[in-house]
């Protein structure tokens, strides 16, 4: 199976193309970036190749500039875009990675035209939308990092917490990859038990809980410049879910269209049914009157930022 990376030379998009090469379902990796960046990749490619042959794995590595090497691509991660400083915010990323999300995804629809896109770049719900918009995939087949990386993180924190395995952890976040966000703690679960009929329920600081998960990126980037490893293999279970067609369910970036409470022509991050075609099903989730309502603001907050960047970029971006 061969996947490629659209900004490769970054610190996210250099980690998941490590991570993928340790998937034995990928065989080829094609490491893209600028012309000015390719010498970096080249560097990459190198030192990758010696710790694979450390392991014993054997991958085909290419770095290239010539976007036409993504074709026949199962997969096109797009990982390009401004670097997040700690005293940005995602959306103050959102115009100028609007801008390249949207370039590189028409890349991929003359290039790659069956493969699925895999957004990473922030702000991955407004950039998703950006993706499908530009691209004219079907939305099954772009799809956005969205709460996966938020959920792994939160069933970490419980874990610790509790002092319980992390696989015994089944919780989620969903809505907004930032401010946004909403702990679906009805849902959650330890051990198949539910979270509300622990004895610790009552004692449980779950407003500290969710500024933690939603500060989560900026600490790591306050203390070293930049989140890597969190996102790289976040994306490498994505990938696999897909290549080995797993019928996983993963909370991804979507494209609503009434599935969610008629929450439409937005993309969000909900529990989907993720396979070898991209998003097989929405899943739609029970929810309190307290996290419906956090919902409902997600959307509004992520549809309203959303039209307000494509209409600062649309005389530049042609999306029809």
């Amino acid at each position: 199976m061969k996947v490629s990376v659209i900004g490769a030379s970054g610190r996210v998009g250099k980690a998941v193309s490590f991570c993928l090469a340790e998937e034995s379902v990928v065989s080829k990796i094609v490491l893209l970036s600028r012309e000015k960046s390719l010498d970096k990749i080249q560097g990459e490619t190198l030192d990758m190749n010696d710790a694979l042959a450390a392991k014993d794995i054997r991958v085909s590595i290419t770095p290239s500039a010539n976007f036409e090497d993504m074709a026949d691509s199962k997969i096109v991660i797009i990982a390009a875009g401004v670097p997040r400083t700690p005293e940005m915010t995602r959306m103050d990323l959102a115009v100028p990675n609007a801008k390249i999300v949207a370039k590189y995804a028409k890349l991929v629809a003359k290039y790659a035209p069956e493969s699925i896109i895999l957004v990473i770049t922030n702000p991955v719900d407004v950039m998703t939308y950006i993706a499908h918009k530009a691209s004219g995939f079907p939305r099954n087949r772009v799809i956005g990092l969205g709460n996966h990386l938020d959920s792994l993180r939160l069933k970490n924190i419980f874990a610790k917490k509790f002092n319980i395995h992390v696989s015994e952890i089944h919780t989620r976040i969903i809505g907004e990859h930032g401010n946004h966000m909403v702990l679906l703690l009805s849902s959650t679960s330890i051990g198949g038990i539910m979270f509300k009929d622990f004895s610790q329920y009552q004692s449980f600081d779950i407003d500290g809980i969710i500024e933690k998960v939603k500060n989560a990126g900026s600490y790591v980037i306050n203390k070293k410049g930049a989140t890597e490893y969190g996102p790289a293999y976040a994306v490498s279970n994505i990938v696999k879910t897909i290549l080995n067609d797993e019928k996983r369910i993963l909370t991804l970036t979507t494209y609503l269209d009434g599935e969610i409470y008629g929450t439409s022509d937005v993309c969000l991050g909900v529990p989907v049914k993720l396979g070898k075609n991209g998003v097989e099903r929405i899943i739609k989730v029970n929810m309190s009157d307290d996290e419906l309502e956090s919902f409902k603001i997600a959307a509004e907050y992520v549809k309203t930022s959303t039209d307000e960047i494509i209409a600062m970029i649309k005389e530049e971006i042609d999306f029809n």
